[in-house]
């Protein structure tokens, strides 16, 4: 599918269709930045309990790519690709999400044919004196009606995955920050 979106395009209001999830990080702006823009720290916190994580590539410019594997426990590899479409550093990310393969081409879910091949995301990182306000606002991009169904249907479950693998970030941040 073609890429027609623009990155100016994340002003756009996504009523009814969109994820949202705000959560106060208890560290300094600058810091949770680096968490999720450096490849040595994202490796310490990102994804589900239990997964290994590496990092395939990432290239933190408009048109780069964040492309990375998690292995669970008993071996099965999952990949994912964010191709970044803006970048206003240290305030807001804007890219596509997407599952991928092991080259970095986009692919299905591994376990839902009906998932969107790509998630327009907006990341914004708002200081409040020593703590952050992280907030993330997703909806499916070039989706079928299909698609965005089962997106909608299963906002519950990113939100439930999304609060773990961001108590593995607040751990993290209590390490490296205090």
């Amino acid at each position: 599918m073609a890429n027609t979106l623009r990155a100016d395009q994340d002003t756009v209001p996504m009523a009814g269709q969109e994820l949202t999830i705000v959560r106060v990080f208890d560290a300094p702006r600058d810091i949770l930045w680096q968490c999720w823009t450096e490849p040595e720290r994202l490796m310490q916190w990102w994804g589900p309990r239990d997964h290994i994580m590496t990092i395939a590539a990432l290239e933190l410019r408009p048109g780069g790519v964040f492309h990375y594997c998690l292995r669970s426990p008993m071996g099965q590899e999952t990949w994912g690709l964010f191709t970044y479409m803006s970048i206003s550093e240290p305030e807001k990310l804007v890219f596509l999400n997407s599952y991928a393969n092991i080259t970095g081409a986009v692919a299905r879910h591994p376990a839902i044919d009906t998932w969107p091949l790509e998630v327009f995301t907006i990341f914004h990182f708002t200081e409040a004196g020593s703590k952050t306000i992280f907030s993330m606002k997703s909806r499916p991009h070039n989706a079928t009606a299909a698609e965005h169904l089962t997106y909608l249907d299963n906002r519950q479950n990113i939100k439930t995955g999304t609060a773990v693998t961001f108590e593995q970030l607040d751990r993290y941040l209590a390490t490296v920050y205090k």
